[in-house]
């Protein structure tokens, strides 16, 4: 059994070999999507302290301790769970399935965020605490996000190329458009604020044509007036 060709594109520490793995128990159809082992940036902490001790013989087991205790130590990635694999004389093998893991994390410390290592750590649903952790691992984000892709995957949650489900795009689509809406309706209480200034225009415009009418009908009036009043002056010469 091979390695997936499927398998991100991020930095690789160690290569293992299902054929030669004795430790690693894979089942027929699981395939290895990632492995690495600590980065050998890790080393410097122990550098730092073992070469002023070395004088002393301690600093040189502090220094040869971490490194076979690195050389020692795989994580592996696949597409059906996580394991790790660590010890220098005796072997502890841990395996996590994907069905169970309940939250991750990675952090990096001072040494880690400049060389580009950090811790990632797994928790399971049920459990206390960290359950298994990925101590040093390089590019620690990228393999959370590998792990959380396959954590979704084993859920039945159909996925993107980025690792994220349907429900995350849908999510962020609806966000987008609470902030359209927001949007538009402030820009429609904006136009609302001015435009009660033109009704008052109209409404001045038509107190003025009223006024005018009331002229007209008064001058109308005024018209009719003097008409019926000619008839009588006439019938008024004519008796003289």
């Amino acid at each position: 059994m091979r390695p997936s060709s499927k398998a991100p594109r991020m930095s690789e520490t160690a290569a293992i070999d299902p054929d030669t793995a004795d430790w690693l128990t894979l089942d027929e159809d699981e395939e290895i999507v990632w492995s690495g082992k600590p980065h050998e940036s890790s080393l410097i902490p122990a550098l730092v302290v073992g070469l002023p001790l070395s004088l002393v013989l301690i600093g040189l087991f502090i220094i040869a301790g971490t490194y076979l205790q690195r050389e020692n130590t795989r994580y592996v990635v696949t597409t059906d769970g996580l394991y790790k694999k660590t010890g220098i004389l005796s072997r502890d093998v841990q395996r996590i399935d994907f069905g169970k893991v309940q939250n991750t994390s990675y952090s990096q410390g001072f040494f880690g965020s400049r060389f580009g290592y950090g811790n990632v750590d797994i928790s399971t649903a049920g459990g206390s605490g960290i359950e298994m952790q990925f101590r040093s691992v390089p590019d620690p984000r990228e393999v959370q996000e590998l792990i959380n892709k396959r954590v979704k995957g084993s859920r039945g949650e159909p996925t993107t190329g980025s690792g994220e489900t349907k429900r995350d795009v849908l999510d962020e689509i609806l966000v987008e458009l609470r902030a359209i809406r927001s949007t538009l309706d402030a820009r429609q209480e904006t136009t609302g604020t001015t435009s009660p200034s033109t009704p008052t225009t109209a409404n001045t415009a038509d107190e003025q044509s009223t006024d005018e009418g009331d002229t007209s009908h008064t001058g109308s009036v005024s018209s009719n007036s003097r008409a019926e009043s000619s008839p009588a002056d006439e019938e008024s010469d004519g008796e003289r």
